[in-house]
């Protein structure tokens, strides 16, 4: 376990210090997000906008450009997001839901046309090097749509979430960044919490109607 937590964060030996700085803080925003939107507060969205605008800049700067466009969606859906959960009134934000037939349309034109966009893109930039690249694609695609759920308040965000967030476990691992492949594995975690809880509060919002 130490000789493979020490080859784990070897990988740092290269990197400027302030970039590792830069990646612990946007990893602990990045938590403090998930959190809050497991608990349906409506700071997911601040906190998440610290911590995709913070990765924005490194994932650039290190050329991961599916990541880095996956983070800039973030940010934009999470101005989108706070401005949605706050419809509702002044004590409690827009009630959790389920997908319905025109969310189902809306998930399957984001999947194609973001794995569209990132294959165009890596294809301009010259990116397909590796089996890499394709994950890339399939997790920046369910990502899209898991955010786009998530600021739509719809339980099965967290199904999205899921998935994507097991890939990119051992995807940012060999990628180098250690402590977000950690803050992956957490994701899961609390993404498979998240799920219960919104699904026991829709559950519990039918119940009242």
């Amino acid at each position: 376990m130490i000789d493979f937590l020490k080859e784990l964060f070897n990988q740092y030996s290269q990197s400027d210090t302030l970039d590792i700085y830069f990646e612990v803080i946007a990893v602990i925003f990045g938590f403090l997000s998930v959190w809050y939107s497991k608990n349906n507060n409506i700071l997911v969205f601040p906190t998440g906008m610290i911590s995709t605008s913070i990765f924005v800049y490194l994932l650039f700067k290190w050329s991961l450009l599916g990541d880095m466009m996956i983070n800039a969606y973030y940010f934009i859906m999470s101005i989108y997001g706070w401005f949605y959960w706050s419809r509702g009134n002044n004590e409690k934000p827009a009630p959790i839901s389920v997908v319905n037939k025109y969310d189902k349309k809306i998930i399957a034109i984001l999947l194609l046309s973001s794995s569209i966009f990132v294959s165009l893109v890596y294809t301009l930039f010259e990116k397909w090097d590796s089996f890499v690249s394709y994950i890339d694609v399939l997790t920046t695609a369910v990502f899209f749509a898991a955010m786009w759920l998530m600021a739509k308040r719809k339980v099965q965000s967290w199904n999205f979430w899921i998935f994507a967030n097991i890939i990119s476990i051992p995807l940012y691992a060999h990628k180098g960044l250690a402590f977000t492949s950690l803050q992956y594995f957490i994701f899961t975690l609390i993404a498979i919490a998240g799920y219960y809880k919104w699904k026991n509060i829709y559950n519990k919002q039918n119940l009242t109607v």
